[in-house]
């Protein structure tokens, strides 16, 4: 079901919205499921360097690996952020049940401006 409109969608659109759900929910913020989450959201106002990106990359994989059994995370690249502090993370996988490639594209709200 799509979150927005309540909407019937395919497996995969489903998927990308659960990834896009985990990544940008700080742990600790559900009721009931405290360790949901990921770090990402951690990171808004660190400063957009390389040392960011890599704790973003190890964010991203720890939460998909722990929270979205449907895929296999592949690979993980982060966008440059703009200067409103707006990144994309793109997420290559593969759906485990199906044996089929996907590719991602999740907006974030990360760092602030060296």
């Amino acid at each position: 079901m799509n979150v927005l409109t309540g909407g019937a969608i395919a497996n995969s659109e489903h998927i990308a919205q659960s990834i896009e759900d985990i990544l940008t929910t700080r742990i600790g913020t559900r009721v009931m499921r405290r360790e949901y989450g990921s770090l990402l959201p951690d990171l808004v106002d660190h400063p957009s360097n390389d040392v960011t990106r890599l704790r973003a990359y190890a964010a991203t994989a720890m939460a998909l690996t722990r929270w979205e059994p449907r895929i296999l995370v592949h690979r993980v690249q982060l966008q440059s952020a703009t200067l409103q502090g707006q990144a994309v993370m793109d997420i290559v996988c593969t759906v485990v049940d199906s044996n089929e490639p996907l590719s991602l594209s999740i907006p974030l709200q990360l760092g602030a401006i060296v």
